[in-house]
């Protein structure tokens, strides 16, 4: 049986991690700033992840949700203190994908209506709800719900309230930061609006921290700069460092019933082990607090460089956008100077999404080899001319 087809593949095969760096066969280093699309939240091979995950094999791996959990309640309740979301519930599941499809399951549920706004450039998912509200018609099949989803741009406002007028909007889903759509930061004032116009119209507001929470933008959560309060966050990728996890934080006017939402894998012990291991590392060692420090430095080192036309996100997810395509420069960092970044769906942006735990060094051995690697191609090209 061969592999079905579908992903277009570096030629670098890692087989060993530790912290901010990658080995291949060879034992070649990579510095990892793209984390696997930032799920590398804690570094590779960490301790205290590998010890917790050792121990929760040696002792019972699985069972179902029809039986006790202690590691659940635990998990639940360390999210809720390092979150600010003490009050909140939580679903537990397996992916962000799941994690936006019972958001908006539990949504409909709540106020009976079937349309969604979503926003351009937004991604959320490759299952049939989750699709509904990506912004890419290409990734559809014909037998995916055409489902009522009103597609925005970021900061309309006045278009948002223009839908929520209509009585039929059941949520609105953003992404705290979008990632595969370049970058792109919602201003505090435009989800503040969108938060006030959900209460005033008796919609909901799900925010997407897939990618952007866990730390990642220098406050837990990238909406939590505006002092908003989202009826429902959903979480994965950096939640478990790379273990199968996700979940739905869950505002507590929202009454469970038996049989609303369900998983046969979410939440299992391993998954639970790997969840508590990520938060303690985060909480021990200050993981948010570094991501904002170290976003800052290397903003302010990469002010200037060549090809940059602007830096944008927060934190350590980070887009470079340049002045031309950044294909043939990912391409060239990976090849020829061991660097692993990310693309989006705008071309001229390379996205960073390194581990939480880079330091100086690894900032500045980043910026050394994106120098080299941009003064070839402004040789190269210099030479084409001429």
């Amino acid at each position: 049986m061969k592999l079905f087809d579908v992903y277009p593949l570096f030629e670098v095969e890692p087989v060993n991690g530790k912290d901010c760096y990658v080995y291949d066969q060879n034992q070649q280093p990579y510095l990892d700033f793209y984390g696997g699309h930032a799920v590398i939240s804690i570094g590779h091979s960490h301790p205290n992840y590998v010890k917790r995950i050792n121990h929760q094999l040696s002792q019972i791996s699985f069972y179902s949700n029809s039986v006790l959990n202690e590691l659940q309640i635990k998990l639940a309740k360390k999210l809720g203190q390092i979150s600010g979301y003490e009050d909140y519930q939580l679903f537990l599941c397996n992916s962000g994908a799941e994690a936006i499809e019972n958001a908006l399951k539990l949504a409909s549920f709540e106020n009976g209506k079937n349309q969604v706004i979503a926003f351009n450039h937004s991604f959320h998912g490759r299952t049939n709800g989750a699709l509904s509200v990506t912004d890419n018609p290409s990734l559809r099949a014909p037998i995916n719900c055409d489902c009522r989803s009103h597609f925005l741009e970021l900061e309309d406002s006045e278009g948002l309230e223009k839908l929520l007028k209509t009585g039929q909007i059941a949520a609105v889903v953003i992404e705290g930061i979008q990632g595969i759509g370049g970058i792109n930061v919602p201003s505090e004032k435009f989800l503040q609006e969108i938060e006030s116009l959900c209460k005033e119209y008796k919609a909901f507001v799900i925010l997407d921290e897939i990618q952007s929470g866990y730390g990642r933008s220098g406050d837990f959560f990238a909406h939590q700069k505006s002092g908003i309060k989202p009826d429902l966050i959903t979480v994965a990728k950096g939640m478990g460092n790379g273990f199968p996890i996700g979940g739905v934080l869950i505002h507590p006017k929202f009454k469970a019933k038996f049989g609303q939402l369900g998983t046969t894998f979410g939440g299992n012990h391993l998954a639970c082990a790997a969840g508590l291991a990520v938060l303690e590392v985060i909480e021990r060692e200050n993981l948010i607090s570094n991501a904002k420090i170290m976003g800052a430095y290397l903003k302010r080192k990469l002010k200037g460089q060549s090809g940059i036309k602007e830096i944008k996100g927060r934190g350590l997810m980070l887009g470079l956008k340049f002045n031309f395509p950044i294909k043939e420069l990912r391409n060239k960092l990976l090849k020829e100077a061991h660097v692993f970044t990310g693309s989006a769906s705008d071309k001229n942006v390379l996205r960073l999404l390194p581990p939480l735990t880079i330091g100086k060094l690894e900032a500045d051995q980043f910026i050394d080899k994106l120098n080299q690697i941009t003064k070839k191609l402004d040789e190269d090209a210099a030479i084409s001319i001429n």
